[in-house]
């Protein structure tokens, strides 16, 4: 039997709430007026839930996991790393191939505890952003700055 020094417990968003994320931005960049690609990961970065509309070409599908990736990853928004990567000693993290330094990606946060990932992609970075905050907020999840 494990004890407590072996193993940490860990908390991840689920299906249902990844899903009604996906479907919170797509309202919103409707809204907005753009096409968009979602995708929510768990804490890990592992895809948990996936879309793109039919107008949007596949660059911003790969880069919406990659945003989400990077946000959950750094358990920061994307919108930061433009500031991080100007400083020498970050800089070179810049060319990991899966972190994205735009607007658009943001750590799923419920009660203080990064639970997933949620990238935005297809319209600009401020509409990316824009769409992301819309569906954290709608559905109960902080805000980062």
């Amino acid at each position: 039997m494990a004890d407590d020094r072996q193993t940490i417990p860990t908390t991840s968003i689920s299906r249902a709430a990844a899903v009604a994320l996906v479907e919170a931005v797509r309202e919103a960049a409707r809204g907005i007026g753009f096409g968009v690609a979602v995708a929510v990961t768990d804490p890990g970065g592992h895809l948990r839930a996936f879309e793109r509309t039919d107008d949007v070409p596949f660059l911003p599908a790969e880069v919406a996991v990659d945003k989400a990736w990077t946000a959950v990853a750094f358990r920061t928004p994307t919108h930061v790393w433009n500031d991080y990567v100007a400083d020498p000693r970050i800089a070179p993290l810049q060319h990991h191939p899966r972190v994205v330094a735009v607007g658009g990606g943001y750590p799923v946060v419920l009660d203080g505890e990064v639970i997933g990932g949620l990238g935005v992609s297809g319209g600009t970075y401020a509409q990316d952003q824009e769409a992301a905050e819309a569906a954290l907020a709608a559905l109960g999840f902080t805000v980062p700055a």
